[in-house]
């Protein structure tokens, strides 16, 4: 299943019932272009529409930027939390990235738990980071 981004921007995809959705967001205010430092949001939706409660225990992120260079993040939780997700609930959050380049692209997976002790991963769906500054100027 590959995933897809729809017009608004925003890209999701599901594993097993639990749907990932990812919103990118240029932040020119905290960007330098002129210094290499360019950065992003990222709003994510988690929504459970299985039949099993889980909780989200860590995640890990590959990060690569327009040079090809890749950069692997992995941590307990997301922004500090581990939530817990029980069927139909949703838990939201914002995060954000900074890049030497004015693109990349981010792709990676949660690792989630049931209440009897499984553990397996959901696919976060690869998505671009894009900037004004990458594009060529015109004359």
């Amino acid at each position: 299943m590959h995933s897809v981004a729809n017009s608004a921007g925003r890209y999701s995809e599901t594993t097993r019932g639990i749907s990932v959705t990812v919103l990118p967001i240029y932040l020119e205010e905290q960007s330098t272009p002129e210094a290499s430092h360019f950065v992003w949001a990222y709003h994510v939706r988690i929504e459970n529409h299985g039949g099993e409660t889980v909780q989200l225990i860590s995640r890990h992120w590959q990060i690569t930027d327009s040079r090809g260079r890749l950069q692997e993040v992995r941590g307990e939780g997301v922004v500090g939390e581990q939530p817990v997700l029980r069927p139909g609930e949703a838990f939201e959050y914002t995060s954000g990235t900074p890049l030497p380049t004015p693109s990349g692209i981010m792709v990676g997976s949660y690792q989630m738990r049931t209440e009897d002790g499984e553990q397996f991963d959901i696919r976060i769906p690869a998505f671009s980071l894009d900037s004004p500054h990458g594009r060529p100027q015109m004359h």
